[in-house]
């Protein structure tokens, strides 16, 4: 926090003060209760935070030339923490798949149980280690392709470390089993509120940022990281509606009753699938693919076409996931029909894409980073496809419930949600710690087939053994009886869930390979300081294909 002016510490120094004390009442309140170990560890995180910004708050005030150059000491700290998660949720997420295939890995604890790790793991990899990605990533696109430097010096900082707050305490709350018990298993009512908190801060801040652009034309990347902030703010206040048994307990009920309340979560949570897994990581693809490839995007009225019917079809969507259910008929329907029309909109961004990279194939084959975006295009189109198809309710008979859908959603988190995010990653970091290129390419070679090897082992067998248990579990005998015990179709499974491990402990490899990587480009010496230093003027914003 070193560009801070001394009112912008002491304002940072205040707003940590005052969560400081909400963690003292937190404790007081919850005593043993997770409530009060999240009060501490409220207390810890604030006090830390507060201990370095007291530690700068009488330093010396920064240059006024700071602000005709780029603000990215918070991307810096953002991507640190995006690689950080990828490791802890990669790790995480091994361990449960072990677990599948060795039950005795739980060490017959309850914090090592299964259905603790497992949100644990989606939390871990969805919302720290994507979710940090994007708030990095959009901080550094909104200033290049606005040719603006960010509007605010402090409120970038409380976005990062308030939205990893958000993290910590959905994570260990997982761990001690604190959950509202929905399908995407979600922290209680006081972490919910911060994040409004967060990130109406973050949309604020995003606005104002594109109000001051010298830049009149709003590029396309930023279309889709405002559709991410916007869309998953509504997304997160409307289903996470809850009303606490009392302020000094950390449990809380939904408002939403019965089938309304599953509607409500499959809205949310295919809508958070369209626009935290998908816009968000489109305005990646958006920006750093055209600038790796040194190309402009192929067509930047397909890219606004693509953004419109993805915004609009996927808000529909969410009830594919309740076919058979006490859902009526025709929202199924609805579901079903507009998970279709999706195909269309999908397959035009990554059409988009790959078609930016014609006549620039050969960086393809030389380049792993933009092979990284490449690959990631290319799993794009087949999950969309693959959504669309398990969408269709005798299609969907056969794969729910089953490890067919655990397939598709790896096919989607690892192929493209990961895949993109490396690749920016890689294009990011030398350009952001101002490198001439990554401390090894060899290491990103070697990253890219690890993840890649990784990838399709694990769907593959996650694939397989998602269809023979739908039809194991839908085989009659000629007495029309079950053919095949659930005991049976688990015995049958063993294998897959072996090697979906295999596939996970590559990837997760993988990540940590990606790390070094990055910490050691981060190390290196610097290119000289008029090289470093470049001002905002000078570093025009990505021309869009017209």
């Amino acid at each position: 926090m070193g560009q801070l002016t001394s009112g912008e510490r002491q304002l940072a120094a205040i707003v940590l003060a005052v969560m400081a004390v909400i963690g003292i009442a937190m404790a007081a309140a919850g005593r043993a209760d997770p409530l009060g170990v999240h009060g501490l560890l409220v207390l810890l995180y604030s006090g830390v935070l507060l201990a370095v910004v007291l530690s700068s708050l009488f330093e010396r005030e920064p240059h006024p030339e700071r602000l005709s150059r780029y603000y990215d000491d918070p991307i810096k700290v953002g991507v640190a923490l995006t690689m950080i998660w990828a490791v802890f949720g990669m790790f995480i997420g091994v361990w449960a798949a072990a677990q599948l295939a060795w039950p005795s890995l739980n060490f017959d604890t309850a914090w090592a149980s299964f259905g603790r790790i497992r949100p644990a793991h989606t939390t871990g990899v969805i919302f720290g280690f994507g979710g940090n990605a994007l708030i990095a990533t959009s901080f550094h696109v909104v200033q290049r392709t606005s040719r603006a430097r960010l509007a605010d010096q402090f409120s970038p900082w409380f976005v990062i470390f308030g939205y990893n707050l958000f993290c910590l305490l959905a994570v260990t709350g997982y761990f001690m089993g604190l959950t509202q018990s929905k399908e995407y298993a979600e922290p209680e009512w006081y972490a919910d509120l911060w994040l409004v908190v967060v990130w109406v801060t973050y949309f604020v801040l995003y606005i104002r940022t594109l109000a001051r652009r010298k830049e009149p034309h709003i590029y396309v990347a930023n279309w889709y990281y405002m559709a991410f902030i916007l869309v998953v703010a509504i997304l997160h206040i409307v289903n996470n509606i809850a009303l606490p048994i009392s302020l000094a307990h950390a449990k809380s009920y939904t408002v939403w009753p019965g089938v309304q309340d599953a509607m409500v979560q499959w809205w949310y949570g295919h809508n958070a699938v369209a626009f935290f897994l998908t816009a968000g990581f489109l305005a990646m693809l958006y920006y750093y693919l055209p600038k790796r490839a040194e190309r402009p995007i192929f067509s930047y009225r397909l890219s606004i076409l693509s953004f419109w019917g993805i915004t609009f079809f996927y808000m529909w969507a969410g009830s594919h996931h309740l076919h058979y259910t006490a859902l009526p008929h025709w929202v199924q329907n609805l579901g079903m029909t507009f998970s279709v029309m999706l195909l269309v909109p999908s397959w035009a961004s990554a059409g988009n894409a790959l078609l930016t990279l014609n006549g620039a194939w050969h960086k393809v084959r030389d380049d792993a980073t933009l092979r990284f975006m490449f690959v990631a295009a290319i799993f794009y189109g087949i999950s969309t496809f693959e959504g669309s198809f398990l969408a269709i309710r005798p299609v969907n008979s056969l794969s729910h419930y089953t490890d067919w859908t655990v397939g598709h959603v790896h096919a989607g988190a690892l192929g493209w949600v990961a895949m993109i995010t490396f690749g920016a990653l890689y294009t990011l970091v030398p350009t952001l710690w101002r490198r001439e290129r990554m401390y090894s390419n060899v290491l990103v070679e070697v990253h890219f087939w690890l993840a890649l090897a990784g990838t399709l082992i694990y769907i593959f067998a996650m694939w397989n053994s998602g269809v023979i248990q739908g039809l194991m579990w839908r085989t009659y005998t000629a007495q029309d009886t079950l053919a095949y015990s659930f005991v049976d179709s688990l015995v049958a499974m063993y294998p897959y869930y072996i090697a979906r491990t295999l596939g996970g402990l590559l990837f997760l490899i993988g990540a940590i390979v990606g790390s070094y990587n990055i910490w050691m480009t981060a190390r290196a010496l610097p290119l000289s300081r008029s090289e470093q230093d470049l001002p905002v003027v000078d570093d025009p914003a990505t021309a869009p294909a017209e």
